[in-house]
């Protein structure tokens, strides 16, 4: 091992345990930057519980190092909550773990904290955020103005490799993880690296696949719980492959099923997001004049907390909609033409409409609207209790 500068804040670590580096006047106690004393794949040191299941298949005399890089970062936090876990660094976790943002420091800071031994611990971890995205980004500008690498490690073509290069002098004490966003598999920091890292990359599982189902059936059992295929499909179809918000409602969902399979009803009872589409499913269900429907999900969003005042905007804006459309083909516009008129974007929507208004004599919608008016009007006068106004309106359309 090269010399090595060590601070004052660490001298005391020293001074108990002794130090291997050349020319350091305090004899070593412990090996704690020797290679006979660390863990090798399996093994566990006194006092920690378990193996240290952290080593990967490199030689002895390297570090760990992970780059975690991907657009999935909630899959990335929790394999760097994994990592530090099996760190175990515990009442010791305050001077052994060092986050570092990358596009601020300096190589020369950054390898001095990988190169820092630990304190009363047998680890020390060190995330750096950022900092491969900023060394690309560096060496494709100085390479186009054929810069040389400065002393300092920060701009150049050469600052990467140099960096990469230092890091496999670093003592195997010190855990360090990159953390990255959306890189392209073939950048050369990433292959510089891969042959003394574990190189991970972190990508959102496709909504349409296998792949994703197949994760929240994972999730689910992880809290204890089965899931059914259809409430599955209905936690995907409203969410998609966002995993910190998925996860947080499997996790709902597992406490409020107790151990019984979580159902689809349970998804629309307790899902936040499901509870934002049943507006339109109430909606739908009032211009269909589905009457039980349309009285059970007005119920249940205002026992939700849906202010009586937005249920019934919604219940407007439709109704808006399908006065416009049906005069529009009563003078025969061409559906396709409608939505740009009328303001509706999504086909699906757009057709849904169509046809709910093709289901409507003009006079009829002229006094449903009207309804509406009268309830918005008893509503703000204070004629009418805003939920009898609701419920009254609502009994009135579906007749």
């Amino acid at each position: 091992m090269p010399p090595r500068e060590v601070s004052f804040a660490l001298s005391s670590s020293i001074a108990l345990f002794g130090c291997t580096a050349p020319g350091c006047p305090v004899p070593a106690k412990t090996d704690i930057l020797g290679r006979a004393p660390m863990i090798s794949l399996g093994e566990s040191p006194p006092g920690m519980r378990g193996a240290l299941s952290l080593k990967r298949p490199v030689s002895e005399d390297e570090a760990l190092i992970y780059v975690l890089y991907g657009e999935d970062d909630f899959t990335i936090g929790e394999r760097l909550a994994r990592i530090k876990r099996e760190c175990n660094l515990g009442d010791m976790e305050g001077p052994n773990l060092l986050r570092i943002e990358g596009n601020r420091a300096t190589l020369p800071e950054i390898l001095a904290a990988c190169n820092t031994v630990p304190f009363l611990a047998p680890r020390r971890m060190v995330i750096v955020e950022g900092l491969l995205a900023r060394l690309a980004g560096e060496g494709e500008r100085s390479g186009k103005r054929k810069k040389k690498t400065t002393p300092g490690g920060g701009e150049g073509s050469d600052a990467g490799g140099a960096f990469v290069e230092a890091l496999r002098t670093i003592p195997m004490s010190t855990v360090l993880v990159m953390v990255e966003g959306k890189m392209e598999k073939t950048n050369p920091l990433l292959k510089a690296l891969s042959p003394i890292a574990e190189v991970i990359e972190h990508s959102l599982p496709d909504i349409r696949g296998p792949e994703l189902p197949e994760w929240v059936r994972s999730r689910a059992r992880g809290y204890g719980s089965e899931i059914s295929p259809q409430a599955v499909k209905l936690l995907i179809e409203f969410i998609g492959n966002d995993l910190r918000v998925l996860s947080q409602e499997i996790e709902k969902l597992s406490l409020y099923a107790a151990g019984r399979r979580v159902e689809e009803s349970d998804v629309r009872l307790l899902v936040s997001c499901v509870r934002e589409a049943n507006i339109f499913v109430m909606v739908d269900a009032i211009v269909e004049r589905r009457a039980a429907v349309a009285s059970r999900l007005m119920h249940q969003l205002l026992s939700d907390g849906a202010p009586p005042s937005y249920l019934l905007h919604m219940i407007v804006r439709q109704f808006r909609f399908l006065v416009q459309i049906r005069e529009l083909l009563t003078k025969g516009v061409p559906p396709a033409s409608i939505g740009g008129a009328v303001g509706l974007t999504s086909q699906f929507a757009l057709r849904k409409a169509v046809e709910q208004a093709q289901a409507y004599s003009m006079p009829r919608l002229v006094e449903s609207y009207r309804k509406l008016l009268d309830a918005d009007i008893a509503i703000k006068t204070g004629a009418l209790d805003a939920e009898v106004a609701l419920d009254l309106t609502v009994t009135d359309l579906c007749r």
